[in-house]
């Protein structure tokens, strides 16, 4: 792999630069609708100005940009620290919309999505239903050229301030496992619809559960055909574990030198086995980006992320665990403040990001089920055994 940059390359970069330094956004302002808001300003801006979507074809508003210039993209958006994109529909739907979507279902949901003028969340994970995506219990019943959803999703991020749900619901028996699922996009704002907040470790309120009582969905909101849905999903289930991958890689490589210095002021580098731990998340954060720039290079070559991206997947998450796990001991008893406490290291920022990360090896597929996807689909291991319908 090449990690030079061309002469048109670095122009790209310089122009990128220019225009995130004089469109910047400013500070994220207080408050969940102001924020909101302000997130939604900026992607429409990044749209209006030929700098959204980076991935994406230009026929659907994005750049298209080669693979040199996606990284280069990226450590530019990282560098700046501009807002992320609301909700999880750009990483994850719009992939599996791109390439099994009709032409009129493009025209209708990307281009608002990509401007953050439409919000959307994710519905995969049920009560009974998380890892073993595949038994989930939410049914749509045809009924005329409408299903009727009835059922429960949780673990949803964003449905809090969604306008759609791209969700799987099962069109076929009960026992059909993945072969009766069918992936539907879902107005939130539908009777039937109830969304509320889940509490997790930090205080927060980052995840939601859903409700579907009987919501009426046109079937024109299906993707792909019906029971078919599990063809879909793994386009998004490979895209939401390779999602933002070079963003992040380039974001906690920022995370990463402002652990160094926390360690140094605090005298932590003065003890080697801290030094050394410093020096092992060196190596990973590195090793994530390596990651990062493979899984980005078979989606340009093959068109899909593979199972390849179970490796990223995982290893990310844990990387992000460990390094929590490192500033939460450098900081000593200085890490048990939280983030309202006004004695807290750095507004309490490092204990906040060790509690949210305990789910990191939870969400977007646990790490046994990326470990499985390795173990069957990389290394060749016979598959575990599918469990017996219930």
């Amino acid at each position: 792999m090449d990690f030079s940059w061309s002469d048109e390359d670095e122009v790209f970069r310089t122009a990128l630069r220019e225009f995130l330094d004089t469109h910047t956004p400013g500070k994220p302002p207080k408050g969940a609708g102001p924020r909101l808001a302000w997130q939604k300003s900026w992607h429409a801006t990044l749209v209006d100005h030929g700098y959204a979507g980076p991935s994406w074809p230009k026929a659907y508003g994005g750049m298209d940009l080669t693979f040199g210039r996606q990284v280069v993209y990226q450590q530019e958006v990282a560098r700046a620290r501009v807002p992320a994109h609301p909700g999880t529909g750009v990483q994850i739907a719009a992939p599996a919309i791109i390439k099994y979507g009709t032409d009129e279902q493009r025209r209708r949901f990307l281009r608002p999505m990509l401007r953050a003028d439409v919000v959307w969340a994710q519905g995969f994970s049920e009560p009974e239903a998380g890892s073993d995506l595949p038994a989930l219990r939410t049914t749509a019943v045809r009924d005329g050229d409408h299903y009727v959803v009835t059922g429960q999703k949780v673990w949803s991020s964003s449905a809090d301030i969604a306008d759609m749900l791209f969700t799987l619901v099962r069109t076929g028996d009960p026992g059909s496992r993945q072969d009766g699922i069918s992936y539907l996009m879902i107005d939130l704002h539908s009777p039937g619809v109830t969304v509320r907040p889940l509490r997790d470790l930090t205080g927060g309120s980052g995840f939601t559960e859903i409700f579907l009582d009987q919501v009426r969905v046109p079937v024109d909101n299906r993707i792909g055909g019906e029971h078919q849905g599990w063809t879909v999903t793994r386009t998004s289930l490979g895209h939401e574990r390779a999602a933002g991958a070079l963003n992040q890689a380039a974001m906690y490589r920022r995370v990463v030198t402002e652990l160094q210095t926390l360690a140094r002021a605090r005298g932590a580098t003065a003890d080697g086995v801290v030094r050394q731990r410093l020096a092992a998340i060196e190596c990973k954060v590195r090793i994530m980006t390596l990651n990062a720039m493979r899984t980005i290079s078979d989606i340009i070559v093959l068109g899909e992320p593979g199972p390849a991206s179970s490796v990223s997947r995982l290893f990310n998450s844990t990387f992000e665990q460990e390094l929590h796990v490192l500033a939460v001991d450098i900081l000593g008893v200085s890490g048990v403040l939280g983030r309202t406490d006004p004695d807290a290291v750095e507004h309490g920022r490092w204990t906040w990001g060790f509690l949210r990360t305990r789910a990191s090896t939870i969400g977007a597929g646990t790490a046994e089920i990326q470990r499985n996807t390795i173990a069957e689909r990389l290394l060749g291991l016979p598959a575990e055994p599918v469990p017996a319908p219930r």
